[in-house]
């Protein structure tokens, strides 16, 4: 009954969305049966998965749920996301440059020089309407359960922007078995808050965090099926793993105990052999170097079994990750909805290569004892330690694409992604750019739907991406043209891609550079994914062309310039 009052509805709002700005629309060829027209959508975000992780990605932690998917869909080797958390959920919900959305810059790392200015208010702002909210006023029940990072106060989380069921952690990381609820915790100001249909609550201490997004996201559309809601849904779920803190149940740590003892250059090694073997790289790819890491064989006994634990660890969440959609997926055949769900997965942004990690973000100080912190070696990966794994395993993780998370380099940007299940053409590798703004437009066309000037009585941006349709479907073989210039920036360092070329410009002192000066730098990427070979003084006015490409990006999305330019 519902589905058939929305349908009536829609005709009648595509023919007033002609005529003037309004709600959101259908589309003329809209079919009007919920079974063979608008599909469902099952989104994951994996939290600072590295590229190589999965097993049909080059990896070798056992992640066959997500590689039965990944095999039967279209990998994306050029899948780009901002180089960090929240700008990236940013342009997923919106479809909007992070700069114009609210998240031009991260709220924990927000200073004097961006605080205040537009687009960098540090939540998902009124000038955007989100996905979530334009599809649920296109008729579709709208779920999330997980990692949100996109406003703490009650106006601005989940429940305020479009989600109609919702469990969510509101910052960006939290314990995973719920253990940073205690007193000390909550004394020091650093006990995360979890919101479940905009009503505040408490994670179940004890529960681990995959397990229990994935049990919510189960009760929302078991609810659903109960009370017989034949709406299309739009499930969102947010892991917050691998996300430092490096924690996951014992019995799945235990089975990859030893497996990292030859450490991260043996490491990376294997992950490059297992991507060119799976043709998602050249077999003549040339890897970036490692940076600011030591090898592997001058650590002593006691830092090799640290690192190697860390690892041991890190494999073990993405396991349980792949274990929970392993159970989602079923649930969804046992309702009968999983032959009408497009799924979308992907990673927020590259590996996570700080070498601690600390409660307080901002702080990289030693473990703070009095909330309990424990990272001696036989307790890492219990709810009591508090650790990341690192620029060793995060470079392993991103070869053969340069650094890691938080910087636009490849290593940072580029990362795993596939599209699965209804209307997509599969068991295929696409190699074109693909880019984060693209879903938010892609969900609304599959399900024939026409985004509105205005949302809520306000005018809201126009979608930045393009519909991936026609590439899901088999249709096409590219994206957007090679002249499309794709802006990128986050913390003062900047990027710009265009067709096979990128500009890059890193604050900080980098190799490659005269005197350790930071200057732009310019590499072929379809000729050297690695970002090996430096081509600005052999190619200046490609330079000139890219940089100028990115001076009228950054006019245009309000970026603020450094404090010392």
């Amino acid at each position: 009954m519902i589905t058939r009052l929305f349908t009536a509805f829609s005709a009648a709002a595509a023919l007033a969305a002609a005529l003037v700005p309004g709600p959101v629309a259908a589309r003329a060829d809209q079919t009007t049966d919920t079974a063979s027209g608008r599909p469902n959508y099952l989104v994951i975000v994996a939290d600072d998965l590295g590229w190589s992780d999965l097993g049909s990605f080059g990896g070798e932690i056992e992640t066959p749920h997500l590689d039965a998917l990944a095999l039967a869909g279209i990998r994306f080797t050029g899948f780009h996301t901002a180089p960090a958390c929240s700008p990236t959920r940013a342009m997923l919900m919106s479809g909007v440059d992070s700069h114009q959305a609210g998240l031009g810059t991260m709220a924990e790392l927000a200073d004097d020089a961006t605080r205040g200015a537009a687009g960098y208010e540090t939540y998902l702002n009124d000038r955007v309407a989100s996905i979530a909210e334009l599809l649920g006023a296109g008729g579709y029940l709208t779920l999330m359960a997980g990692k949100w990072h996109l406003g703490l106060t009650p106006d601005r989380e989940p429940a305020a922007r479009g989600f109609e069921r919702s469990f969510a952690l509101l910052e960006g990381a939290a314990n995973h078995f719920g253990a940073d609820q205690r007193a000390a915790w909550r004394r020091a100001g650093l006990s995360p808050g979890y919101r479940e249909d905009g009503k505040p609550v408490r994670f179940p201490a004890g529960a681990y965090s995959s397990d229990y997004l994935v049990d919510r996201m189960i009760g929302f559309l078991e609810d659903g099926a109960r009370a017989g809601d034949d709406r299309p849904f739009f499930a969102y779920l947010a892991f917050t793993a691998p996300h430092w803190p490096l924690q996951a149940p014992r019995p799945l740590i235990e089975k990859y105990r030893g497996r990292y003892d030859m450490g991260y250059d043996a490491l990376r090694e294997a992950r490059l052999a297992g991507q060119k073997r799976l043709g998602l790289i050249p077999a003549d790819t040339v890897p970036h170097a490692m940076t600011g890491v030591r090898p592997w064989h001058s650590l002593d006994a006691e830092e090799r079994a640290h690192q190697a634990r860390r690892m041991e660890v890190y494999a073990a969440m993405v396991d349980g990750m792949d274990r929970n959609v392993g159970r989602l997926v079923a649930v969804l055949k046992r309702l009968g909805r999983y032959d009408d769900t497009v799924i979308l997965f992907l990673s927020d942004n590259g590996a996570a290569g700080n070498p601690r990690a600390t409660p307080d973000h901002r702080h990289r100080g030693p473990p703070d004892r009095r909330l309990g912190i424990d990272n001696s070696l036989d307790n890492i990966g219990n709810a009591g330690s508090y650790v990341s794994y690192g620029p060793g395993w995060a470079q392993a993780a991103s070869a053969p694409s340069r650094l890691m998370k938080g910087y636009p380099a490849q290593g940072g940007m580029r990362v795993a992604a596939f599209a699965a299940g209804r209307g997509v053409a599969g068991k295929r590798i696409v190699h074109v750019t693909v880019d984060v703004r693209d879903v938010a437009p892609t969900l609304l066309d599959l399900a024939g739907l026409v985004q509105p000037a205005t949302f809520a009585g306000r005018p809201v941006l126009r979608h930045q991406g393009r519909s991936l349709g026609p590439l899901l479907r088999g249709e096409a073989n590219w994206v957007r043209p090679p002249d499309e210039p794709l802006g990128y920036e986050l913390l003062f360092h900047r990027a710009l891609r265009k067709g096979d070329w990128k500009a890059l410009y890193l604050r900080e002192q980098s190799e490659g550079t005269p005197e350790g000066k930071p200057r732009w730098q310019l590499f072929h990427i379809a000729r050297d994914p690695g970002e090996t070979e430096d081509l600005a003084d052999a190619e200046p006015e490609k330079l000139r062309e890219l940089v100028g490409d990115y001076e009228a990006y950054a006019k245009a999305k309000g970026v603020v310039p450094p404090p010392d330019e």
